[in-house]
């Protein structure tokens, strides 16, 4: 069973509040997940600020059409600054994601640094060969094309806006 490590950063044209009540917001994963997935947030205190400890329960249609059950658990928080969820239930052996935001003269650098495993060992491995890898990296590309036109297409984000 191999680990894997998905890492990206995007330069957003907002400030720190604003990056940080978009991402902290398990609704706003929908935005910025493609629609053929079918990602559905179906917890019901998922419009609460997120907290260290805080389940929260998804579908997603990951791959060959087959709904998935999801739960996370957020495992730490550092306002303005970081956050992290854990898979309890899904898709993923393990699946760990670091959210990093970093303010500096034009806006806020925001960071993800995924650790994850998949189950099925050997047969796992080469799934991540042949699909999982290339399904990340179609879903983070359009993930940066969301957060590229919510939040850079224009001069100025205003909070309202996103």
């Amino acid at each position: 069973m191999m680990m894997y490590k998905l890492v990206r950063s995007q330069q957003l044209n907002c400030n720190i509040e604003t990056a940080w009540h978009f991402f902290s917001s398990p609704h706003n994963l929908a935005r910025i997940t493609p629609g053929d997935m079918n990602f559905k947030v179906t917890s019901k205190d998922a419009h609460e600020n997120i907290y260290p400890g805080m389940t929260i329960d998804y579908t997603v249609t990951p791959l060959l059409g087959i709904p998935v059950a999801w739960r996370t658990k957020i495992l730490q928080v550092d306002e303005w600054k970081s956050f992290t969820d854990y898979q309890l239930k899904g898709p993923y052996k393990t699946w760990k994601h670091f959210h990093e935001f970093i303010p500096n003269d034009q806006g806020v650098l925001m960071k993800d640094t995924v650790d994850y495993t998949l189950p099925f060992g050997i047969v796992g491995d080469i799934t991540h060969a042949l699909l999982v890898k290339k399904k990340l990296d179609y879903i983070f590309n359009y993930r940066y094309r969301v957060l590229e036109k919510l939040f850079n297409a224009k001069k100025e984000c205003i909070k309202d806006e996103v």
